[in-house]
């Protein structure tokens, strides 16, 4: 597909990552829906506090199962405590952080797309085989989520490289917003596997996500490629446009060699890691534990708790899209730098959010006041496509892979650490009195990063974009020697069809 036919490359693209990462975000929250049901009605034992018209009464949980329980089978359920369930939510983290650091540098050598498109793949079939491993037991999940989380890892961090050799400087803002499809996908997945539960079991959901995920995978085999050089079917023009547009920025040549003492020792580097963890903290609290914050607490049932869990992330994904065009129209007409940018839509979008979080303390047992505070919170962060998310791609394009596989690393202890606060806390006591401490842990975090960011922070590129390679030559010189190697017969005659 060229700019001589219907749709440009680039299109294609941004189309493929949309549904790439909706997918994404379905393999990993297709469980906190699903393990809902799948758990025992009395497994969690415990206290339950239930709120109705400012009457607070606190009850221990009835052995029988509700007649709306009863309907599933109790051989396809399991005897999983609070405790253990935390745990199998949590131990997605275990394998995650893993490969975030090793994704991004990996990507930055062999491509964004190979790496991201085996990771779909690999955690497509993983999830096909989870009921199965589900019956196996706790232990079995918890290996089994785990390396799903291993296969994922790499997913995010290796999209930057590509961003850096597909995309022009002031549209990506833009571009980054496709990764918030992740959002819009943890949205469509939450009341689809709501009705699939309440039709067709537990299971179904599984079976679903898995089986698109693998169809995706082939297609983006099919039709993406590492960079327009390499694109069989690019035309002349769009393969010029987005190489003139990038300029010297960004090196055809892999950069070999890492300048790590300048990347570990650069303010601007631990903005990005410390914002980008305190941000993800928080989104992973609410992924994982809303849909049982909403059955425990405020006593949604599993059709209703689907379909408000979503909100939030519809309101994040537009969110991302209206700041990130937003964003890139300010810094194109001149009206502000992209530092100023990138400050102000991180401040708005992680420090706002802590706020609300705050408010949560107060009016959090109520369900119309929780659902508006959440989807408020969740919304808002959206924003952060516009200022911190591609700031990697501002000061080092080189290396955004690595910079991000590091911040990612990080916000995937917190993933884990979420999950295991919830359930520590939660564990045999869980009542709103425990979840507000959760929701002032919470607001700090994002409060803190939102700081880190907006003292720390910068858009400029750093002079260690371009170090030497091992042989002396800077990667910059080899760019401007690359640039004149011709574009590939293929892709001229291409252009002309």
């Amino acid at each position: 597909m060229s700019n001589s036919g219907w749709i440009s490359c680039r299109q294609v693209l941004n189309i493929m990552m949309i549904f790439g990462f909706m997918l994404n975000y379905a393999l990993r929250v297709n469980l906190t829906i699903a393990i809902v049901e799948m758990v025992m009605p009395n497994a969690t034992g415990g206290v339950v506090e239930t709120i109705n018209e400012n009457v607070t009464t606190t009850t221990t949980l009835a052995p029988e199962m509700t007649s709306e329980l009863a309907q599933i089978e109790v051989a396809n359920r399991f005897d999983w405590n609070e405790h253990q369930k935390q745990l199998i939510l949590g131990s997605f983290f275990w394998g995650y952080v893993l490969t975030e650091l090793p994704g991004g540098r990996l990507a930055e050598l062999i491509g964004g797309h190979r790496v991201f498109g085996h990771s779909m793949f690999w955690a497509s079939v993983i999830t096909l085989i989870t009921p199965v491993t589900a019956h196996m037991g706790y232990v079995a999940m918890v290996i089994l989520r785990a390396v799903l989380g291993f296969m994922l890892g790499a997913s995010w961090p290796s999209i930057v490289p590509m961003a850096a050799v597909w995309v022009r400087p002031n549209d990506r803002s833009k571009f980054m917003s496709n990764m918030m499809a992740s959002a819009l996908g943890a949205a469509l997945t939450m009341p689809i596997c709501g009705y699939f539960i309440s039709w067709f079991g537990w299971e179904s959901v599984f079976y679903l996500t898995g089986g698109i995920g693998i169809l995706w995978s082939i297609c983006w085999f099919l039709f993406i490629f590492e960079s327009p050089a390499k694109h069989p079917r690019i035309s002349e023009e769009e393969r010029k446009e987005i190489e003139d547009a990038i300029g010297s920025s960004t090196s055809k040549k892999k950069p070999t060699y890492v300048p790590w003492k300048s990347i570990l020792t650069s303010p601007c580097v631990y903005a990005i890691i410390l914002v980008h963890g305190a941000s993800v903290f928080g989104y992973f609290l609410v992924v994982n534990q809303l849909p049982g914050y909403m059955k425990s607490i405020l006593h949604y049932d599993i059709k209703s708790n689907g379909l408000l869990s979503s909100l939030p992330y519809f309101g994040k994904y537009f969110m991302s899209v209206a700041a990130s065009h937003f964003a890139d129209y300010l810094r194109q007409a001149g009206k502000i730098s992209t530092t100023v940018a990138r400050k102000s839509f991180t401040t708005f979008a992680v420090g706002t959010p802590g706020l609300f979080f705050i408010l949560l303390i107060f009016f959090g047992h109520d369900r119309t006041w929780a659902i508006a505070i959440f989807t408020i919170a969740l919304t808002l962060n959206g924003a952060v496509t516009a200022g911190y998310l591609g700031n990697g791609l501002d000061i080092a394009p080189n290396f955004s892979g690595t910079i991000f596989g590091m911040a990612n690393t990080l916000s995937s202890f917190g993933g884990f650490v979420s999950a295991w606060m919830v359930g520590v806390l939660t564990y045999e006591n869980n009542t709103y009195g425990q979840w507000q401490i959760i929701f002032g842990i919470v607001a700090a975090s994002y409060i803190f990063g939102s700081l880190a960011f907006l003292t720390m922070g910068t858009g400029e590129l750093q002079p260690w974009n371009n170090p030497p390679e091992r042989n002396g030559v800077p990667l910059q010189e080899m760019r401007v020697a690359e640039e004149g190697v011709p574009l590939q017969a293929n892709n001229i005659n291409n252009a002309h069809k």
